[in-house]
């Protein structure tokens, strides 16, 4: 098989992602392949309007759902190794995740904040790092305590439908609930008209309950105002 005629898709398929299955990762709860994070602009030219192409990450890895660890950003064998690495910094940044991996089918740039002294090097297909590695560097990174975890790891509520929050809303859901669970006494989230304040706040007063964390919830929801007050 010539490697270099292989699709973007084809190396995904054959190479990414047996790595990463064979380093532990869940195919059913860890790995997602073609991440919307946001819709293409609306370009307008007279009377005439179109969308550009939606801006979807090629994999994302979780910790469980809805809470991100790491990104990979695949390009065809033909591209360098690192082709895809600017495209997965800037999906990186939307979903505030420290790990990012690009690929060209024939090993790994892997791009690691939490290690300002190596920031990038470069790992063969069979290095690819497991869940609990990942995952052990990024609590360090963000600084959780062992008595944090409980809330963090929260499961979000799921009624079956499917529905994922968007990337800014998966942001200030676990923000939050990360500044709770570090003692903060008062968060101010402000959010536009329509980018899913009730749903963003349900999902906050969730978790906070089903951990534990909070008995009571009192939801102040002023429908003309862009903000809403949660106290607890």
């Amino acid at each position: 098989m010539d490697k270099q005629r292989l699709s973007e898709t084809d190396i995904i398929s054959k190479y990414i992602l047996p790595a990463v299955k064979n380093a532990g990762w869940d195919d059913m709860t860890q790995i997602r392949q073609e991440v919307k994070l946001r819709d293409g602009k609306v370009i307008v030219r007279g009377q005439v309007g179109a969308r550009r192409s939606v801006k979807s990450a090629d994999v994302v890895l979780y910790h469980q759902p809805n809470l991100p660890l790491a990104v990979i950003e695949a390009k065809a064998n033909r591209h360098e190794i690192g082709k895809g690495m600017q495209q997965g910094l800037a999906y990186a940044r939307l979903l505030d995740v420290p790990f990012v991996f690009a690929s060209n089918g024939d090993g790994f740039i892997f791009h690691d904040k939490t290690n300002p002294a190596q920031l990038e090097r470069e790992i063969a297909l069979g290095e690819f790092p497991s869940p609990q590695q990942l995952w052990e560097k990024f609590c360090a990174w963000k600084g959780y305590s062992a008595a944090q975890l409980p809330v963090i790891t929260q499961a979000y509520h799921d009624d079956g439908s499917s529905k994922s929050p968007r990337y800014y809303q998966l942001q200030a859901i676990n923000k939050t609930l990360e500044a709770i669970s570090a003692g903060q006494q008062r968060v101010l989230l402000v959010m536009a008209t329509g980018t899913g304040k009730t749903y963003t706040a349900f999902q906050i007063i969730w978790r906070l309950w089903k951990a534990k964390r909070k008995k009571r919830v009192l939801w102040d929801f002023p429908w003309s105002c862009t903000r809403c007050s949660v106290q607890y």
